[in-house]
This record gives C-alpha cells, sequence and structure tokens, in this order.
C-alpha cells in the first residue's frame, strides 16, 4: 500500500488541507482503482493518447490526477507508471511552476479569444524543457461554442507533442465532436469508507484527536467528495485543541444531531405536536435554518430506510444496530411517507418567507396526514356461486290439496344461508308470483335469483334467461320454458352451451342450496312446439337411380293416380 505524502510548505503560508493532502501518486489516488489500472498500464506499455476527458462529481480526483498524468509523461526518468516525484520536472509541476504544463479554469477562461491565444496559438510552439506539452483545462463544459470550434481541429490533428485533458462534471454538456476525439475515464464517488479512512489518516499526520463517530459524520455528508471531506475535517478541527465530538461537529457544520432528527422522525409518528414543536425549537435556538433541519430530516431517513433493508450504512456493528432500531421504531412504511413529503417540502421552502413558522405548519400537517384513520371502502361483493360439498338430507315433503307432493324449498332456501357468502336478492316482482300456483312460487323465486346471480359470469347469458319462467318443479328439477327459439338455441345447442348449463347450474345451486337438475323447452304461444317433420336428404348416385325405377314401375302399374 502506497504512503500518501504531504506537500511541505513554509511555515509562514496558510494552506487547506485539500491541497496539502492532494494525491502526489497514482498509490494515493482512493476510489479510483480501475482509472489508475487504465493509465497505468497505457504508460508502461507507451500506447498513452493526445486526448483525455476526465468526468465525475466534483472532489475526486479529476485535476489531481490530470496532474499526475503529466508527471508521468514527463518525469525525468522516462514515461514510466509512476512519476518519481524526485526530480525537477516533478516537483515543478507539483508546485504548478511548470511552464510546458498549462492549466485553464474554462469558467473564467470561456471565450473563443480565450481558447485561440492559450491553446491554439501556444499547441504551435514545441515545448521547451518537458517531453510533452499538457493542456488541462477543467470544468471544459463552460467554454462557449465558438470556443469548441476553435479547440476542435487542434484536439483532433494534434502535434505529437502535445496531450489535453479535459476534466468536467457534467458530461452531457461537452459537445459530440470533442467526445468522441477524447478518451473517457468515469470518475467515482468515494465510498463511506474510503471517505472515513482518508479523514483518519489525515487527522493523525495533523495530530488531530477526534472521534471515529464524528468522522463517520464528516464522510457521510461530504456525499463521496474527498475535497468535501478535507474541507468539513479542517472546519471541525478549529472547534477545539482537544479531541472533537460528534455534537462539536454537528455545531460546526451547523447540521441537526440524529438523536434529535429521530426525535422529529418519531413524533410524527405517533403525531406527539408538543414534542414536535419544542425539538424544531431547541433547533432554532441553536441557531439551526429551516432548510437545513429539512436536509438532517431526509439525511437521516436515507440512513434508517439503509438499516431498515440491510444495506450498507457506513457505521460501526454498534451505530448499525443503533440506526436499524430507530427505523424499525418508526416503520418502514411511514419512513418512505415522510420521506416524500419532505422532499416536496424542500422544493417549497425556497419559495415562502416565513420559513420558521412555515416549516412548523408543514410538519404538524404530515404528523395530522400520517396518524389520520384511514377510511376503507367496503368493497363490492358480488354473488358468486358455492357448490355444496354434501347434499342436504331427504326431507320428507309435506302434500298438497290435490295429494301431490309439496316441494320442500324453504328449508332449502335456509340451509343456503350457510353456503352462499352473499345473499342474493330475488327479482320476482310480488304481484307476478301471485298468479302463480302455490308449488311453483317459491321455485320462481329461486330461479330468478339464479337468474340475476348469472349476470357475474355473463351479462349476456344473463339477458338471454331474463323471458325464461318455471314451467314445472318436481324432486329438485326444474322445467324452464322459453318463449323465443334463438333464445333456446343460445342456451342449448350453441358450440358453448355446457359451459352456459354449469354456470346456471352454479348459480342455481347458490340460491336453492342443493344439487339441481335442469330441463330446458321451448313454448310457443304458451304451448309447446311439435318437433319439426326431418327433411329427407336429396338423393345422389345410385339411390336417385333405385327410386327413379321404382316410381316407374309405380307408375306402369296404376299406382299413383292423377
Amino acid at each position: 500500500m502506497h504512503v500518501s505524502r504531504r506537500l511541505e510548505y513554509s511555515p509562514l503560508s496558510n494552506i487547506s488541507l485539500y491541497r496539502k493532502y492532494r494525491s502526489q501518486t497514482f498509490g494515493d489516488l482512493v476510489g479510483q482503482g480501475h482509472i489508475v489500472r487504465t493509465l497505468q498500464n497505457s504508460l508502461a506499455t507507451g500506447k498513452f493518447v493526445h486526448a483525455y476527458l476526465f468526468t465525475g462529481p466534483r472532489g475526486t480526483g479529476k485535476t489531481s490526477t490530470a496532474r499526475l498524468l503529466a508527471k508521468a509523461l514527463n518525469c525525468e526518468a522516462g514515461v514510466s507508471a509512476e512519476p518519481c516525484n524526485v526530480c525537477s520536472t516533478c516537483q515543478s509541476i507539483t508546485v504548478g511552476q511548470c511552464f510546458d504544463v498549462v492549466e485553464m479554469d474554462a469558467a473564467s477562461d470561456s471565450g473563443v479569444d480565450d481558447v485561440r491565444e492559450k491553446i491554439v496559438e501556444a499547441s504551435q510552439y514545441a515545448p521547451g524543457y518537458c517531453r510533452y506539452k499538457v493542456f488541462i483545462l477543467d470544468e471544459v463544459h463552460d467554454l462557449s461554442p465558438k470556443a469548441f470550434d476553435a479547440l476542435l481541429k487542434t484536439i483532433e490533428e494534434p502535434p505529437e507533442y502535445l496531450v489535453f485533458v479535459l476534466a468536467t462534471t457534467e458530461y452531457n454538456k461537452v459537445p459530440p465532436t470533442i467526445r468522441s476525439r477524447c478518451q473517457k475515464y468515469e470518475f467515482h464517488r468515494g465510498s463511506v469508507a474510503d471517505l472515513a479512512s482518508r479523514l483518519q489518516f489525515v487527522a493523525t499526520s495533523e495530530n488531530a484527536k477526534i472521534d471515529p463517530a464524528a468522522i463517520q459524520v464528516i464522510a457521510r455528508l461530504a456525499d463521496g467528495g474527498y475535497r468535501d471531506a478535507l474541507t468539513f475535517l479542517e472546519q471541525a478541527l478549529l472547534t477545539t485543541e482537544g479531541t472533537v465530538t460528534l455534537q462539536e461537529v454537528y455545531d460546526q457544520l451547523g447540521m441537526v444531531s440524529d438523536d434529535r432528527i429521530d426525535q422529529v422522525l418519531v413524533s410524527l409518528r405517533t403525531a406527539d405536536i408538543p414534542n414536535l414543536l419544542q425539538v424544531l425549537h431547541d433547533a432554532y435556538q441553536q441557531g439551526r435554518d429551516p432548510k437545513v433541519i429539512i436536509e438532517s430530516i431526509l439525511w437521516r431517513i436515507a440512513d434508517l430506510m439503509r438499516a431498515a433493508y440491510g444495506m450498507e450504512t457506513g457505521f460501526d456493528a454498534q451505530q448499525n444496530a443503533t440506526v436499524h432500531e430507530a427505523a424499525m421504531r418508526i416503520g418502514v412504511d411511514a419512513l418512505l411517507e415522510i420521506r416524500a413529503e419532505i422532499a416536496t417540502s424542500l422544493r417549497a421552502i425556497r419559495e415562502v418567507t416565513l420559513p420558521r413558522l412555515w416549516l412548523e405548519s408543514e410538519l404538524i400537517r404530515i404528523a395530522k396526514k400520517l396518524n389520520q384513520p384511514v377510511a376503507i371502502a367496503e368493497p363490492k361483493r358480488e354473488a358468486r356461486p358455492v357448490v355444496a360439498e354434501t347434499a342436504p338430507p331427504k326431507q320428507e315433503q309435506p302434500k298438497t290439496s290435490n295429494g301431490s307432493a309439496k316441494p320442500a324449498v324453504e328449508p332449502q332456501i335456509r340451509q343456503n344461508a350457510a353456503v352462499v357468502e352473499t345473499p342474493i336478492e330475488y327479482s320476482a316482482e310480488p304481484e307476478l308470483l301471485d298468479d302463480l300456483p302455490e308449488d311453483l312460487k317459491e321455485p320462481t323465486r329461486i330461479w330468478r335469483a339464479s337468474v340475476k346471480a348469472v349476470e357475474a359470469t355473463s351479462k349476456t347469458l344473463c339477458a338471454k334467461l331474463q323471458s325464461t319462467k318455471v314451467k314445472t318443479f318436481e324432486a329438485n328439477s326444474l322445467t324452464i320454458a322459453f318463449d323465443r327459439r334463438i333464445e333456446h338455441d343460445y342456451v342449448v345447442a350453441s358450440p358453448t352451451a355446457p359451459q352456459k348449463r354449469a354456470a346456471i347450474l352454479a348459480a342455481l345451486r347458490s340460491a336453492g342450496g342443493a344439487e339441481w337438475t335442469l330441463v330446458f323447452t321451448f313454448e310457443a304461444n304458451g304451448k309447446a312446439e311439435e318437433e319439426p317433420a326431418a327433411v329427407e336428404l336429396p338423393l345422389t348416385g345410385k339411390s336417385l337411380h333405385d327410386q327413379v325405377s321404382e316410381t316407374v314401375a309405380k307408375g306402369t302399374s296404376g299406382e299413383f293416380e292423377s
């Protein structure tokens, strides 16, 4: 493992930590192993290119890598995979005094004249004492369209001694004509573990004592940026001459502690409005801005969600257990809903004139919304046929006045209440039932309920059965009469007749509560239609010849009379 080097400056100079501990070797680049391997392989084999495009988030080492590449190309020991950092060329590049390594900030020098003067015209001259002349263009996406056009020809066909390194945080703003002529390297955000390791190294090098929990918080707040992490660390080291604690980090960076944010989340979950207002008041008293409070809530929810789903949080084992317990206490569903509401509030807080009062009312609204009773609509239940597992016991049927057996449908209907999930409303009008014989009234009521239940399966089939009526009822056998042939054939003679009959029988079992038998018939004008006479098929072939011969013989014998 490479030991990070530290630049030595005059004691009177005031150098920020991110400059003081800038990576001076490829081994110092933390978290960019994929880029280091590719660059070192190309340098070792001599197959490097004339134009590079470094892209990625801020503070991830793009400019530092460009300087390392310039040193590796111009080191007095020769082009190598690792600069020596000892020769005069490496030293001059390190301190930014090498005339053959030109750094240009496109954010301030973005015009076409700047590009022509500092790059196009300067590229016509060979390097003074280095092997290659290297142009490092930081934030290259800020160049104007005309400046890109002026740069295009030089990047496309540069002299053999020229190397371009373009760095940008917004890759999509670089024109495709420039991107296609460069070799792209994408820098990644640093992980919490890598950032914490780097912070600990810097703190040790500075003889500073800092709690591991404080280092973890700084690493998380840096959001993957090494420069931001070192800036936060430098600010935290100014708080005390002793050990830097977690609370001092929160105070110095103006953030709200995790414990206080947990109190806010629990108050939202339980609608504890007094405690919620008290926590907000304490945060305001410590000088916390409402926007900072919202950002702290979002950061904490992100950690709690990772812990709830078993993802890496960057904490040690004890902290992981604490975060997981807090996430379970609040609940994943509540965290998701709070996160969505808070994200909306973060966008809206920029437009309010009284952010403190607005934030209090917004959090109260979220708490009320989380704890209001949810009105669950009763699902619309359809009459679904349920087949009885066993047939009901056969009961003695009462006798009618003429001595015939009276159908025992009442017990079957009562039994049906225990079988059918949803009660079926009978649709037969009372005045229609009054005109029926007593032994057909209940079967008719059951049949009409069955027709209505069929609608849940097929509305078309239900419509075809609307005009039917009960003809007879004997021993759980219903005879159903159709008054139109087309409807009768639709149920009885169509290709899907078995499925239709099965649906009707299932509905009938639901209404009657027992196994039923159905007989369908067709009546025209109240009378059963006689079966039509069979139609003989036309005669052909030998049959036609025999019939003609027989007819001719009968005619000559006098059997047919005119």
